[in-house]
């Protein structure tokens, strides 16, 4: 199947049918366009998102299934709620987004690269600038040391990236930030594809078109308007 190119210059240009993405790569079903705000949020609002590589064109993904999270089946193991008890991190919200994006961007162990390129953290950036993408921060002793980033909208929060350089500490973030979220409304998270570190948190694969739906009614909502307040 010939995966449709979409044109830089046409951010209102629409994406093709979900149904017509790849088996293999697993949900992969555009390329190219570009990394404006409209086309971002026409993108989230419909389940696709951006993934790759630099030096590659933009890719378009939408997997089957989808890996996502019901605020309120959140799990948290023994360890991890008495590291949170202790109050060995603290965490906050929108206060070092751009340091976030860096700390998910930064070269792994063992990795050739990373799919956070310039255009990506420019774009989100902007995001954020609009009240549209958010972060949370885990602090240890005034430094940062863990955090993530994603899209909320309505009552949908799309996690893209999370880092950490002390153990525990984006764990610590996510579930605090998770908790915080169904405080304020939030119905879904999604965590996009499968891993073995959030199903252990608690998050399960539903299938795209029941995603898909969960969209359509919980974007256009609306979460309580103290949500994303000044921490």
């Amino acid at each position: 199947m010939q995966l449709t190119i979409l044109d830089p210059d046409n951010p209102e240009q629409e994406f093709p049918a979900l149904e017509k993405a790849l088996r293999e790569p697993d949900g992969l079903l555009a390329v190219g366009g570009c990394l404006s705000v409209s086309r971002l949020l026409n993108a989230y609002r419909h389940g696709i998102f951006p993934w790759y590589n630099a030096g590659e064109p933009i890719l378009w993904w939408s997997p089957d299934p989808r890996l996502v999270l019901f605020p309120d089946q959140i799990k948290v193991s023994r360890s991890l709620r008495k590291t949170i008890r202790r109050q060995k991190f603290s965490v906050s919200y929108d206060q070092a987004f751009d340091a976030v994006i860096a700390g998910c961007a930064d070269i792994r162990k063992g990795s050739l690269g990373t799919w956070i390129t310039q255009d990506i953290s420019r774009a989100y950036k902007d995001l954020f600038r609009l009240g549209i993408a958010h972060s949370a921060e885990a602090w240890h002793k005034g430094k940062l040391v863990g955090g993530l980033y994603g899209i909320a909208l309505g009552r949908v929060f799309f996690g893209e990236s999370m880092f950490h350089t002390m153990t525990d500490a984006s764990k610590v973030a996510f579930v605090t930030l998770v908790e915080q979220l169904e405080e304020w409304g939030y119905q879904l998270i999604d965590c996009q594809v499968h891993t073995e570190h959030l199903e252990s948190l608690g998050a399960v694969e539903i299938d795209r078109r029941d995603f898909v739906e969960l969209l359509a009614r919980y974007c256009e909502a609306s979460a309580k308007t103290e949500a994303w307040s000044k921490q």
